[in-house]
């Protein structure tokens, strides 16, 4: 179940990740990077800090769902432009969710609460981030006024305080990213 969570958040941040690619007018590669870095750059980043094997290099549906989402946008971008606001509310669930998982993997590699909870923002935000500065943007994450980052950090938070209280597995993490959907 929690590999068809996480491969759901990755469609949909590939889709968003296309999306700029066709809005900043790039080819087909240009938009599969941006999708590619979209969906798992986050993840690869707390990967690489905890100095672990990266997540997304360990199942070929890491990688074949950016593709998959870069090819619906290459052919159809202007249907999935009109469902974007759709796609959206999956999208804050992605967040919350990637923030959570992200806290809880550096919790369980010891990293203290603090340090855990700043590592699950920077997995939830991170591929956005990535998506920005390649596609030649200021990051949405340092202007946008929708506080794309509380709610991140809102879930990353709870998550590192049910650890604390031995509270684990899918009940706690859901609890956590469907506390901070409620913000988003």
């Amino acid at each position: 179940m929690n590999q068809w969570l996480d491969l759901v958040g990755i469609f949909v941040f590939a889709l968003s990740g296309a999306l700029v690619g066709v809005r900043r007018r790039l080819d087909v590669v240009g938009m599969a990077v941006l999708a590619e870095m979209t969906a798992l750059g986050g993840g690869i980043l707390r990967d690489l800090i905890l100095n672990v094997r990266p997540a997304a290099f360990s199942s070929t549906g890491y990688v074949l769902a950016p593709v998959i989402a870069t090819a619906i946008v290459f052919f159809w971008h202007p249907h999935v432009q009109r469902v974007m606001p759709a796609v959206n509310v999956f999208d804050a669930a992605g967040l919350g969710l990637f923030s959570v998982v992200g806290t809880e993997k550096a919790l369980s590699y010891g990293l203290s609460p603090l340090h855990a909870t700043l590592l699950g923002v920077t997995t939830g935000v991170g591929g956005g981030v990535l998506r920005d500065v390649l596609s030649g943007q200021i990051p949405l994450l340092l202007y946008d006024r929708q506080l794309y980052a509380v709610p991140a950090l809102f879930c990353s938070a709870v998550m590192a305080v049910l650890y604390s209280l031995d509270l684990h597995g899918w009940p706690a993490t859901l609890a956590a990213a469907v506390l901070g959907l409620g913000l988003h």
